[in-house]
């Protein structure tokens, strides 16, 4: 399984993708064989995509101060 990138092109009703010939070589693809296709939209912020997002209760600057409590406490 190999990656591309191509863009999303209209055809009548639907639309379609252009697979490049060299990818088709590749993977030793040919005319009527089933192939499968991940389909997504590409995003600008991937870390965000990746992690997600969290709203803490707590304000920064208290988290930072409990943290330190908690390793340099003697």
């Amino acid at each position: 399984m190999i990656e591309i990138k191509t863009k999303l092109r209209r055809w009548g009703n639907s639309f379609g993708v252009i697979v490049p010939q060299k990818a088709v070589e590749q993977t030793k693809s040919k005319e009527g064989e089933e192939v499968i296709v991940l389909f997504g939209k590409k995003k600008n912020n991937v870390l965000k995509e990746m992690f997600g997002t969290h709203k803490f209760s707590k304000p920064t600057a208290r988290l930072m101060k409990e943290m330190d409590e908690e390793l340099y406490d003697d």
